[in-house]
């Protein structure tokens, strides 16, 4: 078998696992969020992301934390902010 064809199954693999995984590892942060290491660390230090360390060491990430943390500051697009104006007025309307 291919060395890279092996490589790129393992990685969907850890992929999987990470998956399913309720609280994540730095490594496993980095690899789910594509964030830098340099950056995760600044994250962390200023204490912009929600993190915990319960031994003062090793550092872990709450998925549904990181998640939230993730998606917050949405931005609606002007497609989608035109459609639901449109459904208000025809609903305002119709009353």
């Amino acid at each position: 078998m291919d060395t890279i064809l092996i490589f790129e199954r393992l990685d969907r693999l850890e992929r999987l696992l990470t998956a399913h995984k309720e609280v994540l590892t730095f490594e496993e942060t980095c690899d789910y969020t594509g964030i830098s290491r340099s950056y995760l660390y600044k994250l962390t230090s200023a204490g912009n992301i929600p993190h915990s360390k319960p031994n003062g060491k090793l550092i872990f990430f709450e998925k549904k934390k990181l998640n939230d943390w993730l998606l917050q500051n949405g931005l609606l697009s002007p497609s989608y902010i035109e459609n639901n104006n449109l459904a208000d007025t025809s609903k305002n309307k119709s009353s």
